[in-house]
């Protein structure tokens, strides 16, 4: 294990225990959600060093897989403990939001920052069409469910059922798309700058690491929920723009650090990966698997009927993003467009 990597297991040792102090002694709500959301930020980096680890004992399939399953774990958590709460949407505006981030505010970041250091970038976009393709597919099933509780239609009476119904189709494609990966018809391609003498952790090690921050992200998500609520009536802040921007940042800033990161050492085909196929997890894996577990979960029932306003805001990141990807080019500006595009949107929503 490289200084670097012990150093931020110790840092997030220190603010984990921060947290749970914080906490348990009910100490400010302010404070409490910013350590708490930090400690989550810091467990997922750990979670992201350590999937990398594995892939190197089983490749890069097998690394998408894990960092698909693993890569989200915060926010999975974050989300089912707000659901208990009854935060039903702040959950809705989180997981809206962490498409959105991805689609533009990430996205848009990577372009940026790698466009004014390497001018335009060149990329694969077979792959792209694909992720874009299966995010139209997502948006449809938004759609349907809200549209129909707008228009009032007859299905709007067996909303429940409608909604396991297409949760259940979105987790069946989201294994084919597993599968798919696994047989190498869309597999991302490889850094480029590999070190070759980095000795990699033990396989023992790098699941024990792994699953001791499983663990500590279970328990930091249900502090930082506790938190969250009178964090937000201190700062007035609504639930809408709760789940939006701050709870949506806060569990994937770190684990997307790295497509930023890629793009600025002009490694454009994998960082476009990477950002785009957080996307898709939300969408496919995610949002479905929490809709089925709030009927199981015993507070609120996660449905796929959302805000008008969030549908429309979704649909226009998808298809700005689609537009920027297909062409299998970027330059820096479009990277600058996508970021205001995040911006118009999170200060729509700043009111509620």
């Amino acid at each position: 294990m490289k200084k670097n990597e012990k150093i931020t297991i110790l840092i997030s040792t220190i603010v984990l225990a921060a947290s749970g102090i914080l906490n348990y002694t009910n100490s400010n709500a302010v404070i409490s959600f910013i350590v708490s959301a930090g400690a989550l930020a810091l467990l997922a980096k750990i979670v992201g060093d350590g999937t990398q680890q594995v892939g190197r004992h089983f490749g890069p399939a097998a690394t998408g897989i894990l960092q698909s399953a693993l890569g989200n774990l915060p926010e999975l958590f974050v989300c089912i403990f707000a659901l208990k709460a009854g935060l039903v949407k702040v959950v809705q505006a989180a997981l809206i939001g962490s498409i959105l981030g991805n689609s533009l505010l990430v996205l848009g970041l990577a372009i940026f920052i790698g466009g004014l250091k390497n001018g335009k970038q060149n990329f694969v976009s077979g792959p792209l069409k694909m992720i874009t393709t299966l995010m139209i597919l997502s948006l449809a099933v938004l759609a349907i469910p809200t549209l129909s509780r707008q228009l009032n239609t007859p299905e709007a009476a067996h909303i429940n059922e409608l909604d396991i119904f297409l949760a259940v189709v979105l987790l069946v494609i989201f294994i084919a798309n597993i599968f798919v990966s696994l047989k190498g018809d869309t597999a991302s391609p490889a850094p480029e700058n590999k070190v070759e003498n980095d000795k990699a952790w033990p396989l023992s090690l790098a699941i024990i690491v792994l699953a001791l921050a499983g663990v500590a992200a279970g328990f930091v998500s249900d502090w930082f929920v506790n938190a969250l609520e009178p964090a937000m009536k201190s700062l007035n802040i609504n639930d809408t723009f709760a789940g939006l921007v701050v709870v949506a940042i806060a569990g994937n800033a770190i684990e997307n650090f790295v497509g930023i990161q890629l793009a600025y050492k002009n490694q454009s085909d994998y960082a476009m990966s990477v950002i785009m196929n957080s996307s898709l997890q939300i969408a496919l894996g995610v949002f479905p698997l929490l809709v089925i577990l709030s009927f199981f979960l015993g507070g609120a029932v996660l449905s796929f009927v959302i805000a008008p306003m969030l549908l429309v805001c979704l649909a226009i990141a998808v298809i700005v993003s689609s537009i920027i990807v297909f062409d299998g080019e970027s330059i820096w500006l479009e990277g600058l467009a996508l970021i205001g595009l995040y911006l118009l949107i999170a200060a729509a929503f700043w009111w509620g």
